[in-house]
């Protein structure tokens, strides 16, 4: 039973065995070629030498495929790509003659030959993957024709100009150039479709939109020499949903809800005064947090001004109220003195209580006596205040510009003018912010 069952199992093996050589190997002739191939091609080549060196500059066509973009960091002003990075370039050392028009390599031949020394110039981190292998690609054709491909991760940099933030639109670069090799040796070159992107629903902008890209080259002058580099540009749009919950509408309900007091008795000062103070806060907070994910920047954000103005509207909403207890409390008194002062002497003709009314400084009713003006005891608004400058404090004002005016404002009447005039201000600054930022 022991040497049946040795010999089932060396027939088991015998099996697996010429099972995995009719799979795996290719036939023998071929793989003889591609080994002869090969041996040729290295046996002579010399890879510290770029091709044609000293004939003529060697032409690198370059291909990416965006494999996907994000996120994008604010505040360190960088995004991550990831790609597949393709050059082909033409070797004539590398020609031959066989059958096989093409031969596809491994990562052991990317060291054997020479490759172009092009780096990213605007890359802050830049890992190539390595698992299960490493993901690169080396091809060669029978032409010469070289091809290599890998794939990267790149952390590039992207100044974002946030004047517009978070209205903004944005152009995020990858640059790459020969790191060595001056234009008189080396220059890429851009195909027609250059350029492909997978499918977006799988990117990770999260706030952004992508919008385009554009594919640029120029030549860098240096003290070195002359480089040609290559620059690509992703077009970003930003997407406001997240401000306009977290940021916009919070702040222009608190500025709304400032103006509850205008119609709270200017008598109840502990409330007006708790609800001015309370959205005066609540402002503050917003604010800070609206700083929160952004750079230190120099400049004002549309956010910064937004959030300023409506700081603004509700400072002047608790200031509203001091004022017109201020005012108003320093009117009672006197005019308390100023009808014991009017009292009529005994005797006196008694004239019916009146109230000046003026029509564009023509017309005065009732007219004026002329036995009453030696005793008229002037404005009490003179009396050490100077409101008699601003606001007609006393209704009927005696003396002064006011009576001579075509404008009273009652101070009595200050919550009646502000219920008119924060809503149309605040709506006239939302009107003006949001066509200019949205489409000038």
């Amino acid at each position: 039973s022991l040497r049946s069952r040795c010999e089932s199992t060396e027939e088991y093996d015998y099996d697996y065995l010429s099972i995995n050589k009719t799979w795996v190997l290719t036939p023998k002739a071929q793989e003889t070629d591609a080994t002869q191939i090969l041996n040729a091609l290295l046996k002579n080549y010399d890879n510290k030498l770029r091709p044609d060196i000293g004939i003529k500059p060697t032409f690198i066509d370059v291909d990416i495929y965006v494999n996907s973009i994000g996120p994008v960091s604010v505040i360190q002003m960088e995004y991550t790509i990831d790609i597949f990075f393709a050059q082909t370039w033409y070797d004539r050392r590398l020609r031959f003659n066989s059958t096989l028009k093409a031969l596809t390599l491994n990562t052991n031949m990317v060291s054997r030959i020479w490759i172009p020394d092009t780096f990213f110039r605007n890359s802050k981190r830049a890992d190539s993957h390595w698992i299960t292998t490493p993901n690169q690609l080396l091809r060669i054709w029978n032409d010469g024709k070289v091809l290599y491909t890998l794939r990267l991760t790149i952390e590039a940099e992207c100044l974002l100009q946030l004047q517009n933030f978070p209205m903004d639109t944005h152009s995020c670069p990858l640059v790459f150039s020969s790191y060595g090799y001056p234009r008189e040796e080396i220059v890429y070159r851009w195909r027609r479709y250059s350029i492909e992107v997978s499918d977006q629903r799988t990117w990770r902008l999260y706030q952004f939109d992508f919008t385009g890209l554009r594919n640029t080259s120029e030549v860098l002058r240096t003290g070195a020499g002359e480089y040609m580099v290559m620059t690509v540009s992703f077009d970003l749009s930003r997407r406001m949903g997240y401000f306009a919950i977290q940021t916009y509408i919070p702040c222009i309900l608190t500025v709304v809800l400032s103006w509850v007091s205008f119609w709270i008795k200017r008598d109840s000062t502990p409330a007006r005064t708790s609800l001015g103070i309370t959205t005066v806060l609540t402002m503050t907070t917003l604010s800070t947090i609206s700083r929160k994910h952004l750079p230190r920047v120099s400049y004002i954000t549309a956010m910064d001004l937004f959030v300023s103005v409506c700081f603004i509207f509700v400072f002047a909403a608790l200031m509203e109220y001091a004022t017109l207890n201020y005012l108003v409390g320093n009117k009672k008194p006197l005019e308390h003195n100023n009808r014991k002062a009017r009292l009529p002497p005994a005797g006196a003709q008694v004239m019916p209580s009146f109230t000046t009314i003026n029509i564009n400084n023509i017309m005065h009713w009732p007219p004026e006596i002329e036995d009453d003006e030696d005793e008229d005891p002037g404005s009490p608004c003179l009396e050490g205040k100077e409101c008699e400058r601003f606001f007609c404090c006393i209704e009927d004002c005696q003396t002064g510009m006011w009576r001579e005016g075509r404008v009273r404002i009652h101070i009595s009447r200050l919550d009646s003018y502000s219920r008119v005039f924060f809503p149309t201000a605040f709506l006239l600054f939302n009107i003006v912010y949001w066509i200019a930022y949205l489409y000038l």
